[in-house]
C-alpha cells in the first residue's frame, strides 16, 4: 500500500480554498491564441501546484519523499478539513479537465489523465464518507504515527525539535479522530466490533512503555555525534516529557474511547453490504484497487479458476517428490525441522540471501536499475502481533535512507521458510523496492508520478517478480518453489474470499473454511489474512488481478513482436511510466508494441 496519507494540516496562514484558487503565476496567458506551447505550459505548472498542494497536505508523505518543509506536524484529520478539501479537488478537477491536451507528448497526456483519475477517485471517497472510519488493525492513525519513529530524519538539531513539535501535535491528532469516529457512529459507518478489539489491544500495547522504553522516546538513543551536548541534554528531556505526558496519554484516551464507546457500537457483520450504500461502496473500493471495471462476480468466479489452477500445479510438484497427492504433502510440511527457523536471524538472512542473489542477476531482465540500496530489517516489536510476514518501505529519492525490507521475525519457532525467497522477490528486488526506486528516479516524471501509487500495478507488478526468480533459475530447492505457488495460491484465494464476505453476504465462518481448504497458510496466519480482506475491502484483490495483467501484456508482447521481442525492453517499459492504473498500462503497451513494430528490420529492408 502507499505511504501517501490523502489529509493533512495546511499552513496557518492560508486555508484550502485560497490555496487552491488560480495563481497567475501558474496560469499564463495565451491571449487566446491556444498555442501548444502554452498549453503545455499550463498544464506543467497546474501539475506543480498541484503536487505542491499534497505534500502540504500530507507531511508524512512529504518526509518519507525527502522534503523536510513540513517536518513539525502531521495530516490534518478534522471534519471541517474534509469539506476543505472536496472544494480543493472540484477546483483542481475543473481546471484540468479544461485543459486540451491535443499534440502534447505522450507522458504530459499521461500527466493529465492520471490527475482527473486520481482527484475524481478522492471525490467519490469523500462522497461515500471513508473518511469516517479511519482506524482498522492494519493501517489506522495509531500505527502510522508509530511506525513513523522510525522513518523521520534525526540527522540534526532542527530534526530533532520537529520531531518534538509533532510530538505536541498527537493529541490534537487523536482528538480529531475520535471527532471523526463520532461522526461515523452517527452516519452508521462502523467497522465490525470484533476488529476494533484489536485496536484497543494496539493502542494499549503503544501506550504501556515508557520513556525511552517508549516506541516514540526510542529516537533519544540515536542522537547523532555531531550533534552538540547541550541540545542533546535538553532534547533528551524535552522528548522524553512529551511522550509521557501527551503522546502516551494519547494512546491511552483513545484506547478508553474505542473499548467503551466505540468498538460495542461497531457493526455485527463482517460484510462492506451491510453499511449504508455498502453495496456501491464496495463497487468503489474494487475499481478504485483493481483499476479495473471487473465486477465482483466476475473476479469471484477468476478466483475460483485460479485456485483450481494453482493447486493442480501443486499436486505435480508433490507427486514428483514422491507423495500420493497433495493433502499428504501438505501434512508432511507440518513435522518437517528444515522449514522451521531456528532463529529471527536465520529468516533475516535468508531475505538478505536471496535478494542478494537477484540483484546479480537483475541486468539480464532490466536495461532501468535503481541506484536506491535495500536492506533488511526487523519489524519492530509492537507491530509483531498483527503485521504480515515482511513489508516494504521506499527509499529517499536521493538514496538518504535506504528502501527497506521489513520482516517480522516474532515468534519464529512458530513461522516457516516455505516462502521466504517468492517472500524476498515481492518486497524487495526485482518487486517493490525496484519498481518504486525506477519510479522516484525517472527525472522525466512529473514529481506526482515518480511518487505514484496504484495498489493493483504494484502489488501486482511485486507478486509478477516473484515468478522472475523462475525464469532465471531460482527456486532451486523443490520446497523454496512450492513456497512460491502457495504466494500464488494465497493471492487467488483473496480473490474468492474478498468478493465472497462484500459482495455475497459470506460470514467469517465461511470464509475461515475456504481458507483452510485452499491454502498452506497456517492456522493464526489464516484468521489473520481473514480479518485483513474484512478491514480494508478489495485491497486484497489488486494483487492477483496485477499480475495477471503483467502476463498477458508480456504474453501479448511476444506474440505481436516474435524475435523482435525483448525481455529487458519490455520491462523498461512496464517501469518507465511510473505506477500506472491497469486500463491505463494496457493501451500504453499496446501503442510500444505498435512502435516497436514499425522498426522491424525487415521493414527497413524493405
Amino acid at each position: 500500500m502507499s505511504f501517501a496519507a490523502k489529509l493533512s494540516i495546511l499552513l496557518v496562514s492560508f486555508t484550502a480554498a485560497l490555496w487552491c484558487q488560480p495563481s497567475m503565476s501558474t496560469q499564463p496567458k495565451d491571449n487566446g491564441t491556444s498555442s501548444l506551447e502554452a498549453r503545455r505550459m499550463k498544464l506543467k505548472n497546474l501539475v506543480a501546484e498541484e503536487w505542491e498542494y499534497e505534500l502540504k497536505e500530507s507531511p508524512e508523505s512529504a518526509t518519507i519523499y525527502g522534503d523536510y518543509r513540513y517536518n513539525d506536524r502531521w495530516s490534518d484529520y478534522s471534519l471541517a478539513h474534509v469539506a476543505e478539501r472536496k472544494e480543493c479537488y472540484e477546483r483542481f478537477l475543473a481546471r484540468f479537465e479544461a485543459i486540451d491536451v491535443t499534440g502534447f507528448p505522450e507522458q504530459e497526456q499521461l500527466d493529465r489523465a492520471l490527475m482527473v483519475h486520481n482527484l475524481k477517485r478522492d471525490l467519490e471517497s469523500i462522497a461515500l464518507r471513508n473518511d469516517e472510519m479511519p482506524l482498522d488493525q492494519f493501517r489506522g492513525v495509531h500505527l502510522w504515527l508509530a511506525q513513523f519513529a522510525a522513518l523521520v530524519p534525526l540527522d540534526n538539531t532542527k530534526h530533532y525539535e520537529d520531531y518534538l513539535s509533532r510530538l505536541h501535535r498527537v493529541p490534537r491528532v487523536f482528538d480529531q479522530v475520535i471527532t471523526l469516529l463520532e461522526q461515523g457512529e452517527k452516519d452508521g459507518l462502523m467497522p465490525p466490533n470484533f476488529l476494533l478489539q484489536k485496536v484497543v489491544t494496539q493502542c494499549e500495547s503503544i501506550a504501556a512503555p515508557t520513556g525511552e522504553d517508549n516506541v516514540f522516546g526510542g529516537v533519544v538513543k540515536r542522537f547523532p555525534a555531531s550533534m552538540p551536548l547541550a541540545d542533546q541534554k535538553r532534547l533528551h528531556d524535552q522528548i522524553l516529557n512529551a511522550v509521557d505526558t501527551e503522546v502516551r496519554p494519547s494512546y491511552a484516551k483513545l484506547a478508553t474511547f474505542v473499548k467503551q464507546e466505540y468498538a460495542p457500537k461497531g457493526r455485527v457483520q463482517p460484510g462492506l453490504w451491510a453499511l449504508p450504500d455498502g453495496d456501491a461502496r464496495y463497487r468503489f473500493a474494487v475499481r478504485n484497487m483493481t483499476t479495473t471495471e471487473m465486477t465482483p462476480e466476475a473476479i469471484h468466479e477468476l478466483g475460483l479458476a485460479q485456485v483450481k489452477e494453482i493447486e493442480e500445479q501443486m499436486t505435480a510438484l508433490a507427486k514428483r517428490l514422491g507423495f500420493a497427492d497433495l493433502k499428504s504433502f501438505r501434512a508432511s510440511l507440518q513435522n518437517n525441522p528444515k522449514l522451521t527457523p531456528e532463529s529471527g536471524e536465520q529468516i533475516l538472512d535468508s531475505y538478505r540471501k536471496y535478494i542478494g542473489q537477484m540483484q546479480l542477476r537483475l541486468p539480464q531482465l532490466f536495461g532501468l536499475l535503481p541506484k536506491a540500496p535495500v536492506e533488511v530489517v526487523a519489524v519492530e516489536p509492537f507491530r509483531e502481533k498483527e503485521s504480515a510476514a515482511a513489508q516494504y518501505v521506499p527509499a529517499t529519492p536521493d538514496g538518504s535512507r535506504p528502501g527497506k525490507v521489513y520482516v517480522n521475525t516474532g515468534d519464529f519457532k512458530h513461522r516457516t521458510m516455505l516462502n521466504v525467497e517468492a517472500t524476498a522477490y515481492h518486497e524487495g528486488v526485482p518487486g517493490h523496492h525496484l519498481q518504486t526506486s525506477i519510479a522516484q528516479e525517472l527525472p522525466s516524471l512529473a514529481a506526482f508520478r515518480q511518487h505514484g501509487w496504484y495498489t493493483a500495478y504494484g502489488e501486482g507488478w511485486a507478486l509478477y517478480a516473484e515468478r522472475l526468480g523462475k525464469d532465471l533459475g531460482f527456486y532451486q530447492d523443490p520446497y523454496s518453489d512450492y513456497g512460491r505457488l502457495t504466494s500464488e495460491l494465497l493471492r487467488a484465494t483473496r480473490l474468492v474470499l474478498d468478493t465472497g464476505v462484500h459482495y455475497k453476504h459470506w460470514t467469517r465462518e465461511q470464509m475461515v473454511d475456504f481458507f483452510r481448504q485452499h491454502s498452506d497458510e497456517d492456522e493464526p496466519d489464516i484468521q489473520a489474512e481473514t480479518d485483513r480482506y474484512i478491514a480494508m475491502p478489495a485491497q486484497a484483490l489488486a494483487y492477483k488481478i496485477g499480475q495477471l495483467k503483467f502476463l498477458e501484456l508480456r504474453e501479448r508482447a511476444k506474440k505481436e513482436l516474435g524475435n523482435q521481442f525483448d525481455i529487458r525492453a519490455f520491462h523498461d517499459e512496464m517501469l518507465s511510466g511510473g505506477a500506472l492504473p491497469l486500463d491505463i498500462l494496457d493501451s500504453r503497451t499496446s501503442a510500444w508494441i505498435g512502435a516497436q513494430k514499425k522498426f522491424r528490420p525487415e521493414s527497413v529492408a524493405r
